[in-house]
């Protein structure tokens, strides 16, 4: 049994910044990768950021140099610092997990727990 569950989402302005959150109860798993998508309405779902157990991320290009991910193995907890954030960035945030080896996965589906989701809007 794996759940998943998001905190940190909100309302900023532009050039703002925010650090969404995921604690992952873990039980009988092994998770190696986690990652975080966003959904908007009438747009497809897009993988922003994933990382897996050694600490190796992969970002999605619209958010490089913008968007950190980072974990706390220990907690496990799963950070996102959103920073530079822009209207475009606005969508639900959800949270993922997989207890498959790197190379960890871009696709959704490829990540059989997932969270509820925190919604994030830029203004």
């Amino acid at each position: 049994h794996v759940q998943l569950v998001e905190s940190g989402g909100g309302s900023v302005q532009a050039g703002g910044s925010l650090r969404l959150s995921c604690a992952a109860s873990v039980d009988g798993y092994a998770i190696f990768c986690m990652a975080w998508f966003r959904q908007t309405p009438g747009k497809e779902r897009e993988g922003v950021a994933h990382i897996d157990s050694k600490g190796n991320t992969n970002y999605a290009d619209s958010v490089k140099d913008r968007f950190n991910i980072f974990r706390d193995n220990a907690k496990s907890i799963v950070y996102l610092q959103m920073n530079g954030l822009q209207p475009d960035d606005t969508g639900m945030y959800v949270c993922a997990a997989s207890p498959s080896l790197s190379p960890c996965a871009v696709e959704f589906a490829a990540y059989p727990f997932r969270g509820q989701g925190t919604q994030v809007t830029v203004s």
